[in-house]
């Protein structure tokens, strides 16, 4: 990871499923993994991460839907805890499976 990047979570619930297709392929247009169906998980920078703000919230509903963005730093992101089955095998890729191990 570069200096001024940062690991992002992507995490949705949105009704709409136009809208929900359109932030899905705008996650991985920037370069987002998608691990569950309404997360994805990537590296941004600070100017990725304003643009993705940005068309996030000309897609979404925003009286109806709800789309949270958190960016950690690496440190952080080395404390999440995994419990269960963390990611759905068949949207994971291995990229996303070795940042965990």
């Amino acid at each position: 990871m570069k200096p001024n990047e940062f690991l992002v979570w992507v995490i949705y619930d949105i009704s709409n499923n136009k809208s929900r297709d359109l932030i899905a392929k705008e996650c991985k247009k920037i370069g987002l993994y998608r691990v569950q169906k309404s997360v994805f998980l990537g590296t941004l920078n600070k100017t990725q991460l304003k643009e993705l703000e940005l068309r996030c919230s000309n897609t979404i509903d925003l009286d109806s839907d709800a789309l949270y963005i958190f960016p950690m730093c690496e440190e952080d992101f080395k404390k999440v805890s995994l419990l269960g089955q963390a990611f759905d095998k068949q949207l994971v890729t291995d990229e996303v499976k070795a940042l965990f191990l």
